[in-house]
């Protein structure tokens, strides 16, 4: 297929390097020149706008940091939504607000443009692999044509719903994710505090009650597992200011349907409190930091 990719950050550029692999063929931008570099090395082609990568495709995707970048690409006078040919299917991939989702959603079809939002779960390691999730939300005829192009680049596919659902299923999962870790790395750091190892500790709560994600696949405590963040001073992975972005996205959809999230706001709490030490760029497994010197 011709597809148009606009985002190749670090998961953005994964992804469409798999699109590249699988032999579709790619016009790509992003503002960091870097980036398109990449890209352009393995195989797809640069464009000088995000207009241009929105031109002469069957697919446009976007992977874009927040809300408001979402918005700005497709809204407005000089949003692309304005100049889409109707047969390009739509696929964002940002985590951005179910909101911001719908709205730019809405948009889409009173211009008759199909668009589904396909948040994706799985790490810079899962977009470089190509074993992602990807939560969509959107009409059902819409995720079978993208299906084909979403295969590429994942290994699991949901359907969680209407436009704006697949952001619902993300930020739920995240606020999960942020309460695991943290609640990980301080049950690992009061077992190293009172004489334990922390490989041991993590080995025997991998088979017992307290087992999870991040304690079998992205331990948080350096030198317990190799080729995940911690072991790498905490470098690449999923930022801790991604992580806050989409705790406070949860925090929103919170207030907007009066839930109770009582540890997800603590977890946000924390990360917002650990950027703010200067840990913004780390991955959001440093948060084991803040319960020890490391």
């Amino acid at each position: 297929m011709k597809i148009g990719f606009i985002g190749l950050g670090h998961m953005g550029g994964p992804m469409a390097k798999n699109l590249v692999a699988a032999g579709h063929e790619l016009k790509v931008f992003d503002l960091v020149p870097s980036a398109v570099q990449s890209l352009v090395e393995a195989g797809a082609s640069a464009v000088s706008t995000a207009s241009d990568a929105a031109v002469d495709v069957e697919v446009l995707i976007s992977m874009l940091p927040a809300s408001q970048h979402v918005e700005g690409l497709y809204l407005g006078e000089s949003g692309l939504l304005g100049s889409i040919n109707q047969q390009t299917l739509v696929i964002d991939s940002s985590t951005i607000a179910p909101e911001s989702a719908r709205k730019v959603a809405t948009a889409a079809i009173e211009k008759g443009i199909t668009m589904i939002d396909a948040p994706v779960s799985g790490g810079t390691a899962g977009a470089a692999a190509g074993t992602l999730t990807f939560i969509v939300g959107g009409d059902n005829k819409a995720l079978e044509r993208a299906r084909p192009v979403l295969e590429n680049m994942g290994k699991n596919i949901f359907h969680a719903g209407d436009s704006g659902a697949g952001q619902v299923a993300k930020i739920c999962n995240n606020m999960m994710l942020a309460v695991l870790m943290a609640g990980s790395a301080e049950a690992i750091q009061l077992g190293v505090a009172n004489g334990l190892d922390a490989k041991v500790l993590s080995d025997i709560m991998q088979k017992s009650s307290g087992r999870n994600w991040a304690l079998e696949l992205y331990n948080p405590y350096p030198g317990v597992m190799e080729s995940v963040p911690a072991s790498n001073d905490y470098q690449g992975g999923f930022g801790v200011d991604l992580m806050a972005k989409d705790l406070g996205l949860a925090m929103e959809a919170a207030l907007q349907t009066r839930s109770s999230t009582p540890m997800g706001t603590l977890a946000r709490s924390l990360y917002a409190m650990h950027s703010a030490k200067g840990n913004g760029s780390l991955d959001f497994s440093s948060i084991q930091k803040l319960f020890s010197d490391l």
